[in-house]
């Protein structure tokens, strides 16, 4: 974890644009080189996100996608979700294969990204996330043990003023510490869709949520416990990196880190015992 500063890498992704319009065509040009230089017809996996009126930040996070580094074969998917700005200006112009799911939620995208997906294995994204070059090889190299059927990683903030990073460092290890508790019983309350891998496989058999609803990641992850096990990725380079938009909702660092501290201790107890899916309990 990055305690005084965001990693160095995020800087080439850090765009000024504030709409589709003032992309210059060079930016594209630069990103499809990449993207066409490391995507697969035969992909093992598909890199599948849902976007939401995202139509500057989809471009960064799919920049970030298209330096990874791997040897392993794969594609990425993008799902507009009945967005009402220019992501889709944005997505015409990527080298990458995009679908439009009018019905809103991130569940009803999702899934359409799932049913479109050629790889074995899925990784969801987010559209504003940034994802770091080893990311899915990481993911990938804990979802492909035997019997793990669904993998989460960790993810940060990046840094803005009045978000200082060594605060944000010390939020993110108290939600790391949290995350490990959790996981023991519950550790579809960790699963987010900005970091997730599973088996397409069992995804397309207990399918996402078909109504606009938050928690169609942890559900899906429930969901998949009846097939197998659930796993953390931990390693710092599979870590995410987003912007502090949900935290400005909270008012503060310390707004939320007080909101989520009273949310997990109403939990506390109820996370001692384990849920299993209904085909799972005794």
């Amino acid at each position: 974890m990055n305690f005084f500063k965001n990693p160095d890498w995020l800087n080439q992704f850090q765009y000024s644009f504030a709409t589709f319009n003032e992309i210059p065509a060079d930016v594209f040009e630069s990103v499809n080189i990449d993207l066409d230089r490391i995507q697969s017809k035969s992909p093992l996996v598909s890199i599948v996100i849902a976007a939401w009126n995202e139509e500057v930040n989809i471009l960064r996070c799919i920049a970030s996608l298209s330096k990874l580094k791997s040897t392993i074969p794969f594609e990425i998917i993008v799902v507009n979700n009945n967005s009402t700005d220019q992501t889709q200006k944005t997505l015409d112009q990527l080298h990458i294969k995009s679908f439009f799911e009018e019905v809103q939620g991130c569940g009803p995208a999702r899934q359409l990204g799932q049913e479109n997906a050629l790889g074995k294995y899925i990784l969801m994204g987010d559209a504003d996330c940034l994802y770091p070059d080893s990311w899915l090889d990481e993911m990938i190299s804990v979802l492909s043990q035997p019997e793990v059927v669904c993998v989460y990683g960790r993810y940060s903030f990046i840094s803005e003023p009045g978000y200082p990073r060594w605060k944000l460092s010390i939020f993110e290890l108290m939600k790391d510490i949290i995350a490990e508790f959790r996981h023991v019983n519950r550790p579809y309350f960790n699963a987010y869709g900005m970091s997730m891998g599973y088996l397409k496989e069992y995804g397309l058999k207990v399918g996402f949520i078909k109504i606009n609803r938050r928690g169609e990641d942890g559900q899906l992850c429930l969901d998949l416990m009846k097939y197998g096990k659930i796993k953390q990725v931990k390693a710092k380079k599979a870590r995410t990196w987003t912007g502090i938009r949900t935290l400005r909702l909270d008012g503060s660092i310390s707004g939320a880190l007080i909101i989520r501290f009273f949310k997990e201790l109403k939990r506390f107890f109820y996370n001692l015992h384990s849920r299993l899916p209904d085909n799972k309990k005794s």
